[in-house]
Order: C-alpha cells, then structure tokens, then sequence
C-alpha cells in the first residue's frame, strides 16, 4: 500500500494535465453543498506541487489551466440547470455551456501559475507559495470585474466555517475575499513543504490550528430584542410558477398568508425577486397592465399591498419596471426594464427604488444581440427586451425602518461592491429567485453572501422564492434560515451592524496591497535568509 501511494506523485508528474484536473475536481468539493474543506486542501497542495515542479513555462501554465478549468466546472455545475427552466433553447445546451464559460474562467488559474513559474521557479518550495498565492490574489480579483465580471466561486470559500460559525473567514474584515484565496493557497502550500521536508510537528501544530480555526465558534451573542423589526418570507414559488399567469393571484394569497398584517405593528417586511408581478409604477401604456393581471391600475395593485403589510410597515419586495419609449411601429412601447426593489408604504405609497446594476448575460440580457439571435440563442429568462444596469450600489433611506442596501440575486457575490462607501447602510437586502439554482447553486450563493456580510460588517438579509432565505448577522452567522422547499417566514429584529471594516474602508486597495506582500515576501526573504546565513 505504502508502494502504491509512494507511484502517485511520479505518476502526477508523468500526466501532470490529468492529476490537475482531478485536482481542480476534488477542490471543488471543498466549498457548499459538500464543504470538503480538507479534501480541498490537499488538492490545493498537489495543485500547488505540480505548478512547482512544471518544467518550462508551457508547462505551468497548462497546469494551471486544467485545474481551473476542472475545478470551476464542477463547482458552477449549477448553471446547467437553469437550462431545464426555458424552453427556447435545447436542455443539454447547459451541460455544454459550462465547461465552455470554463474554457475563459480558467485563464486566470493558468495565469496565476505562469506568473508563479516565471517569477519564482528557482526559490524554495514555501517562498514559491507565497508568490503563487500573491499571483492567485491579483488573478481572481480580475476575473471579479474583467468583462463585467465573474467571480463565483473564490478560492476562500473553503475556510468559511458552518452556518454558526465563520471559520478562518473571519478574518475576511482585514484581507478582504480575494486575498483569503491566497492565504487559502498559502495555507496550502506550507503544508505542502512542511510534510516535503519531513517537519512533522510543525506541520502537525499548523494543522491542528486550522482545525481550530474552522471550527471554533464565535463567543455567542444574545438574541436581539430592539431595533428594526422584520418579517422576512420565502413564499415557494417554484420556477415552474414563477411566469404562469394564472398562479398569480394564488401566488399573491400565500404572500399574504405568511406576511400576516398587523394594524399595529411597525416592522420592514421583506419579499423575493420576482415576487410582485404586478408593473407598480405608472404612466405604462394600459395593454402592459391589463397582460399581467386583471387590475390594470397600479394604484391599486399598490394599495392592496399596503393593505397586506400594514399602515406602519414597509415592503422592500423585488419587481419588474419598464422603460417606455417608441416602438417600431411608432406608438409607445418598452423598449427595455429594470429589475428592481422597490420600497412601499402602508398606503401603497412609492418611497424608493433600487435598480440591479450587475445585469446576468443570457440571464437578463443577450450579449452582441444582433449576432446571436440569429444563431438561434436566446435569454433564459422570458420576454424578448434585454434590461438595462442601474447605477451601481446605493442606500435607501426607510426612516424608522433604517437605511437599506439592496443586492439583488448574484450581485451579492461581487466583493467590494455591495454597499455605498459614501452612505453606509445599516443592512443588505439580498432578494434572489434560487430556483433556476439546482442543489449546488443555493447554497454556495449563501455562503457568499455570508462573505459580504462578514467583508462589509452588515447583516445581510435574504428572501428567495424556493430557498435557502437566511438571515446573517455581521460577524457572517446564520441567524434564522429557511431550507429549500418550504414556504415560511422568519421574524424578528435586524442584526446590529459593526463599525466600518477595514475592508469596507479601503476595498480592493487592500486586496492589491495584501498581494503585493505575498509576492515581496516570497521573493525577498530567501535572499534575506541567503544573506543572514553567508555572515555567519
């Protein structure tokens, strides 16, 4: 047996593009639904070996890409089923777009890996970590904006801990997400030279404080008992429903149902993206209206929500909003919408409105339209007019209810642009529609925004149509959830948020700072170590 395990390393560097692919697919295993977090370690340990021992730069980045790719496939599995959710487009068109979104995700792995070679191929093993994960820090927070963005998932999703605990994601307020990737990859890598060099206890006492770490819960707070109230629902509108005319007014009752009017209490309640069908703003021409449902006045449909909420409570509930201009034929038509929050009062009243800004491509709208939509490609959710950005993260002032960032659906992933700097909330509102999401995409978008919440120091808030809904205080601990499946509701009052992070004040100032501190150190302190022992 020892024999057999002693031919695997030999065997890695024979078929270094296969071992990394098994690699990039065991990795993934480290983050939610199945949370292997120490699985995921030893994988970032051979992935790490195999970019050290690559011989030529080619090599290095080959290495680098085939683990990206396996491992950012298997964890974006997700995707796929949202094609089960259209019908325009063949189903089995998901299970090709994923490795094929992949092909691009990949390069920045592969970049980090060749930047790591170039840079640091002659130091030893632990500096070459240091220098790899700085490389790691710079690549992911680039495919975190470059082309609009993608960042689902970091690396650093590994150390974050169960829901009542954060795990070594605590310290998220002082690095920010991207640089935890490269801690995570670093913590890999000095395991990986300790067990090369035979530094048994070292490397037994490192792993024992990360054991620690990822485990150890955070002194426990007491429930809060004053502040803003909320009642946050998760209705179950399964993705079948969601467009279905027909399931509306039945869809509007169980909101109802679970909201529970009070006459006399003042509290913020909190409903899904996609939640309101009605179009809730005015001066639409009457034909958009009347194809939503029969109350064809906005007043109304406003109205008979401040009726369910009650006089002194707020709605901050997801809706669709057009934009009205000339359409081809000359008379006023949409020419494109807003997914948006609005807030509403208990006399139906508009307060405010927030408009998504990190638009899904495919999603929401279709990229190089004129191209593709001849080819026969198509936007998976329905209608055929793309939406348009709103202007990026800003706060909505609800007066006794508090001051409300909004995220809508993923735009929770994206670090560092989850809240205005400049009028920081008291909380994020997190309205999402999981149910394109499968049984991987749930709950690794929770845990995601658990990220933001520990990031930023602010509860985040979550209301989805299928699950999972959660309630996350600042440190980034679960609260109250509600499982996927289920129609419920979760009361209470807002977590308190904490004083503005580090991360919060300097943003990716600070990730770019923490990688140019992995890479001075990796390739400064073994000519400083050189140095001090040639004195002596």
């Amino acid at each position: 047996m020892i024999e057999r395990l002693a031919a695997v390393p030999a065997l890695a560097q024979r078929f270094p593009a296969l071992a990394a692919i098994v690699l990039g697919l065991i990795a993934a295993c480290a983050y939610p639904p199945l949370h292997l977090w120490p699985l995921g370690l030893a994988a970032l340990a051979g992935f790490v070996w195999l970019v050290f021992a690559a011989p030529t730069k080619r090599a290095a980045l080959w290495v680098g890409w085939c683990f990206g790719w396996a491992h950012l496939t298997l964890a974006n599995n997700w995707i796929a089923t949202a094609f089960t959710h259209q019908a325009k487009m063949p189903e089995f068109l998901g299970w090709l777009a994923v490795p094929l979104l992949c092909i691009y995700l990949a390069i920045y792995p592969a970049l980090a890996a060749l930047a790591a070679h170039v840079l640091a191929r002659r130091q030893p093993l632990w500096a070459f970590g240091l220098v790899l994960a700085g490389a790691w820090v710079v690549t992911e927070w680039l495919r975190g904006w470059v082309f609009t963005g993608y960042p689902w998932p970091p690396l650093g999703l590994m150390l974050l801990g169960t829901w009542d605990t954060p795990g070594l994601a605590r310290y998220m307020t002082i690095t920010g997400t991207y640089a935890l990737s490269g801690l995570t990859l670093l913590i890999a890598a000095v395991l990986l030279a300790g067990l090369v060099s035979r530094r048994w206890v070292n490397t037994g006492g490192l792993a024992l404080l990360l054991i620690v770490g990822m485990i150890a819960p955070l002194k426990e707070r007491a429930p809060q008992t004053e502040g803003v109230r909320y009642t946050l629902v998760q209705p179950y509108i399964p993705q079948s429903e969601i467009n279905d005319g027909s399931k509306f007014e039945e869809q509007f009752a169980r909101l109802t149902r679970l909201t529970a009017p009070s006459r006399d209490q003042s509290r913020l309640v909190l409903w899904p993206e996609s939640a309101v069908p009605d179009y809730l703003e005015e001066g639409y021409p009457e034909r958009y209206y009347i194809q939503m449902t029969a109350d064809a006045d906005p007043v109304v449909a406003r109205r008979r929500i401040g009726q369910v909420i009650g006089p002194q409570s707020t709605l901050l509930a997801g809706v669709v909003n057009l934009n009205i201009g000339t359409g081809p034929s000359g008379v006023p038509a949409a020419v494109s919408a807003r997914n948006s929050v609005m807030a509403i009062n208990g006399k139906g009243a508009i307060l405010a409105g927030y408009d998504k800004a990190h638009l899904v491509p495919y999603g929401e709208y279709l990229p190089l339209r004129p191209i593709l939509e001849p080819l026969g490609l198509s936007r998976l959710v329905a209608g055929s007019i793309d939406y348009l950005p709103g202007p990026g993260p800003r706060t909505l002032d609800l007066g006794v209810h508090g001051k409300a960032g909004v995220m809508i659906c993923y735009e929770i992933v994206f670090s560092g642009a989850v809240a205005d700097k400049a009028n920081r909330p008291d909380y994020i509102f997190n309205p999402s529609n999981d149910g394109w999401f499968g049984s991987w995409g749930p709950p690794q978008h929770l845990a995601q925004a658990r990220m933001r919440a520990i990031e930023e120091g602010l509860p985040v808030l979550r209301s989805t149509t299928t699950g999972i809904s959660a309630v996350i205080d600042a440190s980034g601990v679960v609260r109250g959830t509600i499982l996927q499946g289920k129609a419920d509701k979760l009361e209470g009052f807002i977590p308190k948020a904490k004083p503005p992070t580090l991360f919060a004040q300097f943003g990716h100032g600070l990730t770019l700072a923490w990688a140019a501190l992995l890479l001075l150190l990796g390739l400064g302190l073994p000519r400083v170590l050189a140095l001090i022992r040639a004195r002596r």
